[in-house]
C-alpha cells in the first residue's frame, strides 16, 4: 500500500546542503571562524579552534568549518558551537602581490600535495584563481581541494616562471595597431588610415 501522508512526502523532498553540494561560486571570501565544544560538567572550559576558511558566503563557510572540525578534531555540530565568524578583508587591496598556495587534492588516482603561485590583489582572489585553475588543468572538484596554507611571497622567493616574468621593473606594454575613432572624421576617405604610431 502507498502512504499518502502529505507531510511525510514533503520531508523526503528536502535536500540538506552538505559539503558535496556546496560549490565554489563566484569570487570566494576569506573567513576567520572560531568554534568550540559546548561546555559540560566534564569540560567546563573547552579549547577554542580557529580556522581560516575560503568560501562563497557565510553559510558555506560554517558548513566547511564543521566538516573539518569533525574530521580533524572529532567535533560535531550537535555538540559544538561557533563563537565567532568574521570576514577577513585585504589590508591593501590596490597593491599587486605574489601569493603561494599549498594545497592537497584528491584526483581519480590518489591524493596529491601541490604548491602553486598566483599574482593578485587579494588573498581571496588568488584562492579563487587557484580553484578555477585546478578545475581547468586537473579536473579537480572544489570539494576535493583542501587549502593548507596561503602566504604572500616576496619577488625574490618566487619559483614559477609565469609569476616571475612580471617582476621586471622596466616592463612595457606597447599599444600597436591603434585605430583612432572620431565622430567628426568621414568614413570614406582617399587614403588608408595609419594605425602604427
Amino acid at each position: 500500500p502507498i502512504l499518502t501522508v502529505p507531510w511525510l512526502f514533503l520531508s523526503l523532498l528536502v535536500v540538506v546542503p552538505t559539503l558535496s553540494t556546496m560549490k565554489a561560486l563566484g569570487t570566494l571570501k576569506e573567513y576567520k571562524i572560531i568554534g568550540r565544544r559546548i561546555p559540560s560538567k566534564d569540560q567546563s572550559v573547552p579549547p577554542l579552534y580557529q580556522m581560516r576558511i575560503f568560501a562563497s558566503d557565510r553559510v558555506a563557510a560554517r558548513s566547511k568549518f564543521w566538516y573539518y572540525a569533525a574530521s580533524l578534531k572529532k567535533l560535531k555540530k550537535s555538540v559544538g558551537e561557533i563563537v565567532s565568524l568574521t570576514e577577513v578583508l585585504e589590508k591593501k587591496p590596490t597593491r599587486i602581490k605574489n601569493f603561494g598556495i599549498w594545497l592537497r587534492y584528491d584526483s581519480r588516482s590518489g591524493t596529491h600535495n601541490m604548491y602553486r603561485e598566483y599574482r593578485d590583489l587579494t588573498v581571496a582572489g588568488a584562492v579563487t584563481n587557484c580553484y578555477r585553475d585546478m578545475a581547468a588543468r586537473h579536473r579537480a572538484r572544489s570539494t576535493s581541494i583542501q587549502i593548507m596554507r596561503v602566504q604572500e611571497v616576496s619577488s625574490s622567493k618566487c619559483r614559477r616562471a609565469h609569476v616571475k616574468q612580471f617582476h621586471d621593473s622596466k616592463m612595457k606594454f606597447p599599444l600597436p595597431h591603434r585605430i583612432v575613432k572620431s565622430q567628426y572624421k568621414s568614413l570614406i576617405v582617399a587614403k588608408r588610415p595609419s594605425t602604427f604610431f
